[in-house]
């Protein structure tokens, strides 16, 4: 059976051009501190600071390519880590959102990680969870 995406849906939040600025883990839920979260409306686009919250997470599914450029910019390699080894190693970057796509129970975030100091490079994060996907706006 052939399933047509609906184009014309409203999606009522969208992360293009966040930056996560913090991944924390507890009792399987993961949480994006991000720096903004639009919400677009017929009239308007608002701004809000908040997270995103993952419910039903297992780390184990979860991961992050890291790259040693912007891709596009010519010949790029790169390493895979888990999303656990990222939250420990990398927790002076953030991660600038620049696609956002949410399949089943996979969630995939692609854009840049920014160190300071440094260029940024691009980066793809892998989010599985079975539960709610939360906005929590401030």
């Amino acid at each position: 059976m052939d399933y047509i995406q609906d184009r014309n849906s409203n999606i009522l939040f969208g992360l293009h051009d966040s930056k996560i600025e913090k991944i924390t883990f507890k009792d399987n839920v993961l949480t994006l501190h991000l720096n903004k979260i639009f919400q677009y409306t017929e009239d308007e686009e608002k701004i809000y600071s908040g997270e995103v919250l993952f419910y039903g997470c297992d780390l184990d599914e979860c991961s992050v390519m890291i790259f040693n450029r912007t891709v596009y910019e010519g010949d790029f390699s790169g390493k895979a880590v888990s999303l656990q080894d990222y939250i420990k190693k990398y927790s002076n970057v953030e991660f600038e959102i620049l696609t956002e796509g949410y399949f089943g129970y996979c969630t995939t975030y692609t854009g840049w990680i920014w160190e300071e100091g440094k260029k940024p490079v691009s980066g793809i994060m892998y989010i599985w969870n079975n539960g709610d996907m939360v906005y929590h706006i401030n």
